[in-house]
């Protein structure tokens, strides 16, 4: 696969690159997560529906979405982590990920695809995990992504394209902002992405159904119950725990999943909380889920 330099230009959609090589700011420096936080925020008011969050997510919050990538097996891991945003997540994924790893990154938004294709932390990373940038939805995998490690000649961007398949997928994706039947697709194909007994993690929110209720309304607070009514059908069948996060502000649910079939060995996804009024089980170690827990997203987002 020919490794593209990343430019300094702007991102277009269905825009694919590898990073490699070393990317600086406009004055030659470049320090991690600089800036990040009031680039989120202006994002977020520009456009909140597909960004889920007002500021980047905290340190426990990342380290809970990245479990899957650090209790691992001896060999190899593809990874695919969706709405990277300004990174937050990417970075510590690129720190527990080894040589001969890959990390395909997906990001719609060109503004954050654009810091993160200027980062000097993924830039160093890069060529040792065949790091890739897609500017792109992930509905729109693979016709927007380049050849994978490997497959050579392959045209990424040929119509009927096979899709990869990943061992781990972090999704950042704002679920409780989208339709009910948008989500059910989006969760479809993840399944279909990932290795049997591949592994999947999001968050959400605590508390995000009274807040719906006050600020949106009755339809969009039905829109939003719909939502979670299927996340938690969708954790109570593939579910393999979940984690609050109490520091995150404001907190937020990890869960972690698993795909059907394959043997990879449970991933613990660290200590499990349940709050008082949580109902639901999921599978072997699946802790309640409420209603004001379903996965919001990392563009409910951990970025």
């Amino acid at each position: 696969m020919t490794t593209h330099q990343l430019g300094r230009g702007p991102v277009s959609p269905a825009d694919s690159t590898e990073i490699a090589g070393t990317a600086t700011d406009r004055a030659g420096r470049r320090r991690p997560g600089g800036g990040d936080g009031w680039l989120f925020l202006t994002e977020a008011l520009r456009t909140f529906r597909l960004t889920g969050a007002v500021a980047p997510s905290g340190v426990e919050l990342v380290n809970a979405l990245t479990v899957p990538a650090t209790s691992r097996p001896d060999r190899p891991l593809s990874v695919l982590e969706v709405g990277a945003g300004t990174g937050v997540v990417t970075r510590r994924l690129v720190r527990v990920l080894r040589a001969g790893d890959r990390l395909h990154v997906v990001e719609p938004n060109p503004r954050f695809a654009q810091r993160l294709r200027t980062d000097e932390e993924l830039a160093r990373r890069g060529t040792d995990l065949g790091l890739r940038l897609s500017t792109c939805r992930v509905q729109d995998l693979p016709g927007c992504g380049p050849p994978a490690a490997g497959e050579g000649g392959r045209d990424g961007d040929r119509p009927g394209a096979a899709a990869e398949r990943y061992d781990v997928i972090v999704s950042g994706l704002p679920f409780t902002n989208f339709e009910p039947a948008e989500v059910r697709r989006i969760l479809d194909l993840y399944l279909r992405l990932l290795v049997p007994g591949g592994e999947l993690t999001y968050f959400g929110y605590l508390g995000t159904s009274a807040a719906r209720l006050l600020t949106s309304g009755p339809r969009q607070s039905a829109r939003h119950r719909a939502v979670v009514r299927l996340l938690r059908g969708f954790e109570e069948e593939y579910g393999l725990g979940s984690r609050v996060a109490w520091r995150n502000v404001p907190p937020a649910r990890a869960h972690l999943l698993r795909s059907p079939g394959g043997s990879r060995p449970v991933t613990d996804p660290g200590p499990a909380s349940a709050t008082a009024g949580e109902s639901g089980a999921g599978r072997a170690g699946t802790t309640a889920t409420s209603a004001d827990s379903p996965a919001g997203g990392v563009a409910a987002s951990a970025r």
